[in-house]
């Protein structure tokens, strides 16, 4: 009997699957590029790159500028700290 889904369909995953999964396999490619041997600064500017080019292409400039005003606060609440360190040098 034929299904009209292609065999490797799987069942859509929630919103919160699907973030964490997303920082899963990007921390699993970001340990892969350390260990090739290149520098967390250059993987931090690209990923940070390549993030907002995506998002400018998905919901556009103004949009994004807009939400990257809102950073500073959400940097300093800690909202992007993945570990206890509090990330001051």
């Amino acid at each position: 009997m034929a299904t009209s889904e292609p065999p490797n369909a799987r069942t859509p995953m929630s919103e919160a699957d699907q973030k964490a999964r997303a920082l899963d396999v990007i921390l699993d490619a970001w340990d892969a590029a350390l260990k090739e041997g290149v520098e967390p600064e250059f993987l931090a500017s690209t990923a940070i790159f390549a993030a907002l080019a995506d998002m400018v292409d998905l919901y556009g400039a103004e949009a994004v500028a807009q939400m990257c005003e809102g950073l500073p606060a959400r940097v300093r609440a800690g909202e992007f700290t993945l570990n206890d360190a509090s990330g001051d040098a």
